[in-house]
């Protein structure tokens, strides 16, 4: 089985879930969602493995998210530009088992998609 994670080096959340990945023994196939953009057929796929409405997705936090000049009422498409064009804005990590997902925060997350 192959697993699939959405990783950001530089977050420390993030590196804790490729670790126990890596300790698990799994076949992986690690993505840097920043230097490897992900198009948008990827996010909304994303989104269904996750079942996840956009705003679910996205890290309200970010400066960038605040100076775009989004809110929780922006629409999915809006959202979903923004993902595409400041990919900080991308919660992570993300790990995709088959057709499911789940965000690793907490990492429990992440052991409770690969028991299933």
């Amino acid at each position: 089985m192959e697993i699939t994670i959405y990783h950001n080096p530089s977050c420390s959340k993030s590196r804790k879930a490729l670790e126990l990945l890596r300790r698990k023994s799994y076949k992986l196939n690690v993505i840097d969602y920043l230097q490897s953009p992900l198009g948008e057929e990827d996010i909304k796929f994303l989104l269904k493995a996750l079942n996840m409405k956009a705003i679910e997705l996205v890290r309200r936090k970010e400066k960038s998210w605040v100076s775009i000049g989004l809110h929780t009422g922006s629409s999915e498409i809006e959202i979903i530009n923004a993902m595409l064009e400041n990919r900080e804005l991308i919660e992570r990590p993300i790990v995709i088992n088959g057709c499911k997902a789940a965000i690793g925060r907490p990492i429990e997350n992440i052991m409770t998609l690969l028991e299933n």
